[in-house]
């Protein structure tokens, strides 16, 4: 019998680093998002098959049912990283891949593999579904990261969260701006590294505990704002905090020092989305620039 899971892709509109330090940073889960579908056969082995939002095959890899070693794959590095998962879903749940004797994986994203919605953590809860395991415990022990990714994979709603001695603290919330048909999310034309980001992160010196307490100030009144002008001044504060704590110039002074609106970097700083408040003229704006990805606030959130 065909399996199918799906999961939402992610934005992160506040909270970006202290997320990881227990600050509350508000999420929001995207309408572009990734399936997984499993197909039980008898080939003793488990041939995986990833396509892109084209509808192209992008990875294949075929393991080896009882020991998952790779047996033939398009790119070694994909596999092994795939392979990581599989084996710690493994450790979580001995059953998984014991009651069949082989299988077919495909998954499709919604989106180009660039944007940063989320490829791999709509993948890494995919898997945990399908394993019966919790993912959080997968990420964390297969990789990094706060996990409010695996937590929009999961809602269909906007949701705030927190993560507490390495418990991820998830609450639903009706952030629905009134002045949402100003809001719109721009690619900036390439992928940013989160694991070098959060390196940076760690190695910036400066008040913490002062950060994260600034930080949930901030999203709390941005959760709860339906004054454009003051949204505008409180994700411009918002840049400002992480500037000056990780002494990085912000988006909008490095890029577009002329854009009369407010901007805001979301999730790792230096690429994939920003968040860019503004009015029917900003998509014109972006493109003129070479930001030819402008998607507006209704097309892109839940």
């Amino acid at each position: 019998m065909i399996k199918n899971f799906y999961s939402n892709g992610k934005l992160l509109i506040t909270g970006e680093y202290g997320v990881l330090d227990g600050a509350i940073s508000l999420a929001l889960p995207t309408k572009l998002g990734q399936s997984l579908s499993i197909t039980p056969n008898t080939t003793n082995t488990l041939h995986w098959q990833s396509i892109d939002y084209l509808k192209t095959i992008w990875f294949e890899v075929t393991f080896e049912i009882n020991t998952l070693a790779i047996t033939a794959t398009t790119d070694q590095q994909t596999a092994e990283v795939l392979q990581t998962m599989l084996l710690e879903a493994k450790k979580l749940n001995p059953l998984f891949l014991v009651d069949q004797a082989g299988y077919r994986a495909q998954t499709t994203l919604d989106f180009p593999r660039d944007w940063g919605l989320g490829s791999s953590s709509t993948l890494l809860n995919n898997l945990a579904e399908w394993a019966s395991i919790n993912p959080y415990v997968l990420l964390w022990n297969s990789f990094t990261g706060s996990g409010y990714d695996i937590a929009c994979a999961k809602h269909n709603t906007p949701i705030l969260y927190q993560l507490i001695h390495k418990k991820p603290i998830v609450t639903e919330v009706a952030f629905c701006p009134e002045f949402s048909d100003a809001i719109y999310f721009v690619h900036l034309n390439k992928k940013q590294n989160s694991r070098e980001g959060i390196a940076n992160y760690r190695k910036a010196n400066f008040d913490r505990p002062q950060f994260i307490s600034e930080i949930n100030t901030l999203t709390n009144a941005i959760t709860h704002c339906n004054d454009l002008e003051i949204f505008k001044n409180l994700i411009s504060k918002h840049e400002t905090i992480i500037s000056k704590a990780l002494s990085l110039k912000s988006v909008k002074s490095l890029l577009f020092p002329d854009y009369e609106g407010a901007i805001k970097s979301l999730g790792a700083w230096g690429g994939d989305f920003i968040l860019a408040v503004g009015d029917n003229n900003t998509p014109s704006y972006f493109k003129d620039k070479g930001y030819k990805t402008t998607i507006s606030y209704k097309d892109m959130i839940l």
